[in-house]
C-alpha cells in the first residue's frame, strides 16, 4: 500500500503509525508487532528489554540538560480489538489495515483501525526516534494482550522499568486526563450438547440482526446501544412460542469489551410453517424500527434461504440455552452514588460462539467497586448454572483507585492549562486501564492516562481525529520538558 497517511502533522506520529496499521496485531497473537518494536530499537541503538510473557520496554537516556530529571514511563499496549462488518473480506492474522483520510479523522475500510491504542505506542516510538526534542530519561512500555483481559500487565516483569512516572497513552477524550478506572472480570459458559439429524420436512433459514453501533464496553455502555445477541435471542425466543424451530448454531460479538454489533442464528422448521415465519420476521423487524429508531437508526432483520445444516440442537439446550441468554443482565448495573454520570458497575453479553458440541457464551463485568465486580459476576455465573450450562470465572483484574494529589498530574494540568486556555477535566473511568495492575507491581508509580479524540473504538467505525493527535502531541513533548528534578539524596 502507498503512504496514505504521510502528509499528515506530526510526520513522524503518523509514518510511526501507519506502519503499526500494516503490521496483524490481534489480542495474543502480537509475535509480528514485537519484531517490529524490538527492530525499532535496534534501528535507533536503544536499550530494550522483555519480561517472561514478551512485554517490551525501549529504554532512552535523557538529552543533554535534562539528565538531573526525574525518568518518565510512557506506556501503551500493542494489541488491537479486530472487529470488520460482516461483508468485508478482511483475514486479522495477515492483511493489513486500509487507513484513509476523512476530513479531520483518520478511518479504516470495513475494521477496526487500531488507533487504540496504536497511536498511542505510535507517540511512544516517535519520542525515541525524535532527535530534536528536549526529555528526561524515557523508558517506552510496549505491553501484551490487553485487550482480553490486560494479560500484559498482570503478568508485567518487575524488574522491567525504573522510572516512577508513568504516562499512559490509551486514553481518548482530549482533554480529559484519566486518574482512576473501574476494574473487571470475566464470566463464561458452556452449554454442551448431542447433536441431534434435522428433522424431515424441515427447511432451513439463516437469520442475521446488523446493522447495531457496537462500541466499548466500557465507554459505551451507558448509552443505550443496542446488543445484537439480546435482540436476535428475543426474536428467536418470541418466535419458538409461534412455531417448533430447531436451532443449528447462533453466533455473534468478537470480543469481551466490544458491545456486539452483529449476530447470527441457522434454524430449520416444518416447510408447512413458512409462511408464519416470515409473517412474525417481518412483524418484529417493525417492533425493532419502532424500537430503536432514534439510537441505532441502522439495525436490520435479515432472513434468507440457506442449504439444511448437518445438525441442530436437541429441544432441552435450545431452551436451556435461549432462556438463559433472554434472562442474562446486560448493561449499567449502577450509577455511582458519588460522582454523577460515574457508571459503577456494568455487564456486557459480549461473545456467542457455536462449537462442535459447545456453544460458548462470554460475557464481561466492570466495577470500581471490587465488591460489586465480584457480586454481578457471581449472578451471571448463577444465571448459567441454572440454565445447566457450565460456568467459569476468570482472575479479572482491579481498579486504578485515584490519586487526587498526584504531583504528575498537578504538572499536566498547569501544563494543558497554560497551553489551551481552559482547564482540563479530571476522571475516573468505567472502562479498563492497565495503570492499576501496573501500579501494583511497582509500588509508589505516579500515574496518569490522556490521549488523542477517538470514537467508536472496538468497533468498525472507530476513527482517531487528526487535528487532536496534533495537539496531544505537543502537550506531551511540553509534560517532557516540563518533568521536576530528582530529589537530592
Amino acid at each position: 500500500m502507498g503512504n496514505i497517511l504521510g502528509n499528515l502533522e506530526p510526520k513522524i506520529v503518523w509514518d510511526i503509525f501507519e506502519e503499526i496499521t500494516q503490521i496483524p496485531r490481534p489480542s495474543k497473537r502480537e509475535e509480528k508487532i514485537v519484531a517490529y518494536v524490538i527492530d525499532f530499537a535496534r534501528k535507533h541503538g536503544l536499550e530494550y528489554r522483555q519480561d517472561k510473557l514478551g512485554n517490551v520496554v525501549i529504554k532512552k537516556p535523557a538529552t543533554p540538560g535534562m539528565e538531573n530529571r526525574k525518568g518518565v514511563v510512557i506506556q501503551g499496549h500493542l494489541d488491537m480489538v479486530c472487529e470488520k462488518n460482516a461483508d468485508v473480506e478482511h483475514d486479522f492474522l495477515n492483511d493489513p489495515i486500509k487507513p484513509y483520510v476523512d476530513g479531520d479523522w483518520v478511518k479504516a475500510q470495513g475494521t477496526t483501525l487500531g488507533a487504540d491504542n496504536g497511536i498511542g505506542v505510535a507517540m511512544g516510538l516517535a519520542v525515541l526516534a525524535s532527535k530534536d526534542i528536549a526529555h528526561p530519561d524515557v523508558e517506552v512500555l510496549l505491553t501484551l494482550d490487553e485487550e482480553t483481559g490486560l494479560t500484559g500487565a498482570q503478568q508485567l516483569g518487575q524488574d522491567l522499568l525504573e522510572n516512577k512516572i508513568l504516562i499512559n497513552l490509551d486514553s481518548e477524550e482530549e482533554g480529559v486526563f484519566i486518574i482512576g478506572c473501574a476494574g473487571g472480570i470475566n464470566t463464561s459458559g458452556s452449554f454442551y450438547y448431542e447433536s441431534e439429524p434435522v428433522p424431515s420436512n424441515h427447511i432451513a433459514y439463516k437469520i442475521s440482526l446488523k446493522g447495531l453501533m457496537g462500541g466499548h464496553s466500557g465507554l459505551e455502555i451507558n448509552d443505550g446501544r443496542g446488543n445484537a445477541i439480546k435482540l436476535l435471542n428475543r426474536f428467536l425466543w418470541l418466535l419458538w412460542k409461534k412455531i417448533d424451530f430447531r436451532l443449528s448454531s447462533f453466533d455473534g460479538g468478537n470480543a469481551h469489551n466490544a458491545i456486539p454489533r452483529e449476530a447470527f442464528a441457522t434454524i430449520t422448521f416444518n416447510q408447512k410453517n413458512e409462511i408464519k415465519f416470515h409473517s412474525f420476521a417481518d412483524e418484529f423487524r417493525h417492533i425493532l424500527s419502532t424500537e430503536w429508531k432514534s439510537k441505532e437508526p441502522n439495525i436490520e432483520l435479515i432472513y434468507e434461504k440457506v442449504e439444511l445444516p448437518d445438525f441442530v440442537l436437541s429441544r432441552e439446550t435450545q431452551k436451556k440455552l435461549l432462556n438463559a441468554l433472554y434472562v442474562l443482565p446486560h448493561g449499567v448495573i449502577r450509577f455511582s452514588p458519588d460522582v454523577k454520570g460515574l457508571v459503577q458497575t456494568s455487564t456486557n453479553l459480549a461473545v456467542i460462539k457455536t462449537n462442535p458440541n459447545e456453544i460458548f457464551v462470554l460475557t464481561s463485568q466492570r466495577s470500581s467497586v471490587e465488591t460489586e465486580k465480584f457480586d454481578i459476576s457471581n449472578q451471571v455465573k448463577i444465571g448459567f448454572e441454572l440454565a445447566g450450562a457450565l460456568p467459569k470465572q476468570g482472575e479479572g483484574y482491579p481498579s486504578w483507585q485515584p490519586n487526587i494529589n498526584s504531583p504528575i498530574l498537578e504538572i499536566a494540568k498547569e501544563t494543558y492549562t497554560k497551553m489551551f486556555g481552559v482547564a482540563p477535566k479530571i476522571e475516573v473511568i468505567h472502562a479498563g486501564l492497565e495503570c492499576g495492575l501496573i501500579g501494583e507491581k511497582y509500588p509508589g508509580m505516579d500515574m496518569i492516562s490522556f490521549g488523542p479524540n477517538l470514537k467508536d473504538v472496538h468497533s468498525p467505525a472507530e476513527r482517531v481525529q487528526i487535528s487532536s493527535v496534533k495537539n496531544i502531541w505537543n502537550f506531551l513533548l511540553e509534560v517532557l520538558k516540563n518533568i521536576p528534578e530528582k530529589e537530592q539524596a
